[in-house]
């Protein structure tokens, strides 16, 4: 049975404090967990901690495959309709970039993604060779097919977001609501056809994580 983390930053710092080199991290969940506030909160945590440059928290929405790379697919209607699926995201450049930084002395360059345009920013963001610990966040951190179970062996520990499956879905059904002006039918329909079957591929994968979080930190951890 896997083990709960109830002290996320503490964790963290025995991780730190015990382990060479650069710190890995991966923190996996279905969208709407709250994935991206996790692993945001833990790196300002950290860096309050123990210094301003120590940690950065990065995400794999960067990864996407590109609007015009989709139209190159045999069914770009398909890709569209089922973006945001395992094999629409670049598997092989994302575990590439974290072999860049796994190397402690290494300078690296990640990608962002730019929610305005649906499109991912190569290079936008830098991560110093001064930083000890990164924190990466993603639905298929621990997912095993499409060349993403590569990337599960290059962390030091992947942990499970153990948000309740149906909160994450009503936080996503709101996301939908507020960002494309859905009704609450039309969010329901989307992920219906596409982000509930990627939620439910992301919960499979759970078996694979290290460790559980149930909630995130506030500011007594």
């Amino acid at each position: 049975m896997q083990s709960t983390i109830n002290n996320p930053v503490n964790h963290l710092y025995t991780l730190l404090t015990n382990r060479p080199g650069r710190v890995m991290v991966g923190i996996a969940g279905p969208p709407g967990s709250g994935k991206s506030t996790l692993a945001l909160q833990l790196a300002n945590r950290v860096n309050q901690l123990h210094g301003s440059h120590t940690a950065v928290a990065l995400g794999m929405d960067g990864f996407h495959l590109s609007k015009a790379q989709l139209r190159q697919m045999p069914d770009p209607d398909l890709a569209f309709a089922r973006r945001g699926a395992p094999w629409t995201f670049d598997a092989a450049g994302f575990v590439a970039r974290l072999h860049d930084l796994r190397r402690a002395d290494a300078h690296v360059r990640w990608p962002d993604f730019a929610h305005e345009v649906g499109d991912p920013v190569e290079d936008a963001i830098a991560v110093d060779r001064a930083v000890k610990m990164v924190i990466v966040e993603g639905l298929y951190l621990l997912h095993d097919h499409d060349g993403w179970q590569e990337a599960l062996p290059v962390f030091d520990e992947v942990w499970y977001l153990n948000t309740p499956f149906d909160v994450a879905i009503e936080r996503l059904t709101q996301r939908h609501m507020r960002a494309w002006n859905f009704s609450r039918a039309q969010a329901e329909h989307r992920i219906a056809q596409s982000d509930g079957l990627n939620a439910e591929l992301v919960r499979q994968s759970h078996v694979r994580a290290h460790y559980l979080v149930d909630s995130l930190p506030d500011a007594s951890v």
